[in-house]
């Protein structure tokens, strides 16, 4: 079960928002040497530590995220970030 669940819609096509989501994958992989792929729809994510997913249906974007033990003390503060993250880049025009 995930720790961090998010849900944010958004009205872009499924492209742009698969390009949107991708933008965001690089720069996690930059700074906290993250890697993910995509399975279809789905962003599959790893490090140490961390794993999830990121769901893109037509007009919602589903985002779980689990944690390690020492992260999940983080969690709230993870979660704000990653839900204001999520607003920016789903918000976008279409």
């Amino acid at each position: 079960m995930a720790d961090i669940s998010i849900k944010q819609k958004h009205k872009l096509s499924q492209k742009k928002a698969k390009d949107a989501a991708q933008q965001v994958a690089d720069q996690m992989a930059e700074e906290y040497e993250m890697t993910s792929d995509w399975d279809g729809d789905v962003l599959y994510f790893r490090r140490s530590g961390v794993s999830g997913s990121l769901t893109l249906g037509e007009q919602v974007a589903h985002l779980e995220i689990s944690l390690g033990f020492l992260l999940k003390a983080f969690a709230p503060t993870i979660e704000e970030k990653v839900t204001s993250k999520m607003k920016k880049v789903f918000s976008a025009k279409a």
